[in-house]
């Protein structure tokens, strides 16, 4: 974990996913500031939704930037309906993901600027490659470190 300015913007980039809907999930991301990575997540979640996962991204790079002290933050998601639903543009409709959406909105309050966006997969490679780590080690294709 590398020194950084905890006035300036940070850029969180999350991910999450399953191998099956649902299915063994796991989260990705990372905390970013003028280039360099400040803090990583690679975290095996158990058996879970796509979107559920998706959501515990957020909700776990959210709760790592407030643990360094990160005031202002801009999460970066592939994930369309997580990024909607946080902004309001799409309703939660799914149960399972209510509790998750809740937490997400009341972390997102203790920032001073908080800002979520949408962008396309390949833009948020080293996130997604967290999260297929986390399953890989979980299922024994790969050893930790």
């Amino acid at each position: 974990m590398s020194e950084f300015n905890k006035s300036e913007v940070v850029l969180a980039y999350a991910d999450g996913g399953s191998r099956g809907n649902p299915g063994p999930a796991s989260v990705g991301a990372v905390l970013e500031q003028n280039g360099k990575i400040i803090a990583s997540v690679s975290e095996y979640i158990g058996i879970a939704t796509n979107n559920i996962a998706e959501y515990s991204g957020l909700v776990r790079i959210m709760e790592k930037a407030l643990e360094l002290e990160v005031s202002s933050i801009e999460v970066r998601m592939d994930s369309e309906l997580v990024v909607k639903q946080i902004l309001g543009q799409y309703k939660v409709k799914n149960q399972g993901l209510l509790p998750l959406y809740a937490k997400a909105k009341a972390l997102s309050s203790r920032f001073t600027q908080f800002k979520i966006v949408h962008v396309r997969r390949e833009f948020n490679k080293e996130a997604d490659r967290l999260a297929n780590l986390a399953l890989d080690i979980e299922a024994g294709l790969k050893t930790p470190g």
